[in-house]
């Protein structure tokens, strides 16, 4: 592979700290590195100097949180979409953001390739490649994992120390760590026994439960046609809205979840999740939808939020398929305005009232008192025509004994 200019998807982590020098040795190419800033925090700090120190002959850190909130994260909190009923996506939903933008500097500048840090086992190697192919056919890839034999973390220490390539783990702390606006991820390392309780010093945007305050904490949250609009009455952009909202819940606990999951490589993967933000909006959302869509619409909805998890969560971001679920979703988010008022505490979210002016609840109709819109007799047609075939069943097994 004749590569003479290569842009690096560069978090500045274990493995694209020192995939950057490995692809200048291996390659003798010009490497420039990218960074996606999508709310990693304090994990950006000195990252620019850091890049060109290793060797980059460029580095770029680009703003894109308000990109990534309104065009990837609402919009699977529009769709309902969790991966296998719990895990929020996070990592997937950034994975295609971070790609589209890389493969934009690549054409710029002229590159030949592009390269991610991802492992042959997980599933963001295919995030990565699934939106290289689909945007930038021409580009090669270049995925280090898949043909170096630095292939454990013991190799790329004594090959940082080497080089002395300053790393953000240690050997005492092992695990891999991805952070985003939407959440923090932790795998790997000491978290690859499924039955070991994760430290409480690993988290870092959530309070335990027990430490959470003894007071609940309320937030009325405000939607405009299925996207997250206000704080409790307060008009807020997208990126500070989460912002605001990732405090408030992880103060009270809100949004650590402990999982297996499944790969799609086949492999079953535990991982610890904190999506304080995340988790109070995808509640809160689903429950508006419980009184502005009606049934036949939010049942089918419901089963292409499984569609769409997987959609997200096997890469497939740029694709017609998702393209066409959100076509879908968009049509039913047109009466999802109002707003829903949560209690957090401690690690519980719990809705606790919805208002809406396009509401489909009718308390005449619902009430158990004495209505005038539905008469309880009604109901006996109903019964008997609903039940015809179950009963024609019984009176035919009936008759053959």
């Amino acid at each position: 592979m004749n590569i003479k200019k290569v842009v690096l998807a560069y978090s500045g982590g274990l493995d694209t700290s020192i995939i950057l020098k490995w692809l200048i040795e291996t390659h003798g190419c010009e490497v420039i590195a990218f960074v996606a800033d999508i709310g990693q925090e304090e994990e950006l700090d000195g990252l620019e100097e850091k890049a060109k120190k290793t060797g980059a002959s460029k580095c770029y850190i680009m703003d894109l949180a308000e990109e990534f909130v309104t065009g990837y994260v609402f919009k699977a909190i529009k769709a309902n979409a969790i991966y296998e009923n719990r895990y929020l996506m996070g990592t997937s939903l950034a994975r295609p953001i971070i790609a589209k933008r890389q493969v934009e500097i690549a054409l710029k500048e002229g590159a030949d390739a592009v390269c991610h840090g991802a492992t042959g086992k997980g599933n963001d190697q295919v995030r990565f490649e699934m939106a290289y192919m689909a945007l930038a056919p021409e580009l090669a890839i270049i995925a280090p994992w898949r043909v170096w034999e630095l292939n454990s973390r013991s190799k790329l220490f004594d090959y940082a120390k080497k080089h002395d390539i300053p790393v953000p783990v240690t050997r005492d702390k092992p695990y891999s760590m991805d952070r985003n606006i939407m959440h923090i991820s932790y795998e790997g390392g000491i978290l690859e026994d499924p039955y070991r309780e994760p430290d409480e010093s690993m988290f870092i945007l959530t309070k335990s439960p027990e430490k959470a305050p003894d007071k609940p904490a309320y937030v009325e949250i405000g939607f405009d046609r299925g996207v997250p609009v206000s704080l409790d009455g307060k008009d807020l952009k997208p990126v500070e809205l989460m912002k605001r909202l990732n405090r408030l819940a992880g103060e009270n606990g809100i949004g650590r979840v402990d999982i297996v999951e499944n790969r799609l490589v086949g492999i079953k993967s535990r991982g610890v999740y904190e999506t304080p933000a995340g988790t109070v909006l995808h509640i809160a959302h689903r429950d508006l939808e419980s009184i502005t869509l009606d049934r036949e619409t939010q049942h089918l909805k419901d089963r292409l939020a499984h569609e769409y998890a997987e959609i997200v969560y096997y890469g497939l971001w740029f694709t017609p398929k998702r393209e066409a679920l959100d076509a879908f979703v968009d049509a039913t988010q047109k009466n999802v305005t109002g707003f829903v008022r949560v209690k957090l505490y401690k690690g519980s979210c719990a809705v606790v009232g919805r208002r809406s002016p396009n509401t489909l609840y009718d308390p005449g109709i619902a009430t158990f008192d004495e209505g005038t819109l539905y008469d309880q007799k009604d109901a006996t047609g109903f019964l008997r025509i609903f039940g015809l075939p179950l009963k024609v069943r019984a009176l035919l097994e009936k008759k053959k004994k």
